[in-house]
């Protein structure tokens, strides 16, 4: 398993009845993987095509309510950082709600979708830490949210496995004046 990739882990403050359900949503992953296909064992959970959790709903343009384990975690897309829609006592800063209506097309409630940890599960909010892969087409969210203008890099150690592709698409995003590099005069601006 590559360590940079690990398989979602239960924050120490959970009961042990939460915890055995994600560990058991896990291993289940594994099993139903490596029963597909035949002799192979099958792929680690880090790296597995198919969902692990499925979306309740989007909160903003980097944020998202998802199922995983039995239980609803508020998460937050690593990596990336879109301008502010929903942050108390800020106001809506330029291209925020094109950010989030973006991240809504793209995930739909009930949408299944792989969730890939990095080296920090949580931030200071308790919120899940997320690379999101829609399950479907295996579409990387964060990377599209950069790539195409609707997001800006923010890089927080340890959790930098994509900072560098990340930072080379909003440099191409910049120069080609891609969603708020063109609507704005960068992120953060007030709409």
């Amino acid at each position: 398993m590559d360590p940079e990739r690990r398989p979602i882990a239960p924050p120490t403050r959970r009961r042990p009845s939460a915890t055995t359900a994600l560990i058991a949503l896990v291993v289940a992953t594994v099993v139903v993987s490596s029963c597909t296909a035949n002799a192979d064992p099958g792929p680690d959970p880090a790296s597995a095509s198919g969902p692990n959790a499925v979306v309740v709903r989007v909160v903003d343009g980097d944020t998202v309510i998802i199922a995983i384990g039995g239980r609803e975690e508020s998460s937050r897309l690593i990596g990336i950082d879109t301008p502010e829609t929903k942050r108390p006592d800020t106001p809506i800063e330029c291209f925020g709600p094109e950010a989030s209506d973006r991240l809504h097309a793209l995930l739909p409630p009930a949408t299944p979708v792989r969730v890939e940890l990095d080296q920090e599960p949580r931030d200071r909010y308790g919120r899940l830490l997320v690379y999101l892969h829609r399950s479907a087409d295996d579409l990387f969210v964060n990377e599209l949210l950069v790539r195409d203008g609707f997001a800006d890099t923010l890089s927080i150690a340890p959790n930098t496995t994509f900072a560098t592709p990340f930072a080379e698409l909003a440099a191409t995003a910049r120069a080609e004046r891609a969603g708020l590099w063109g609507a704005c005069s960068g992120p953060h601006v007030p709409a």
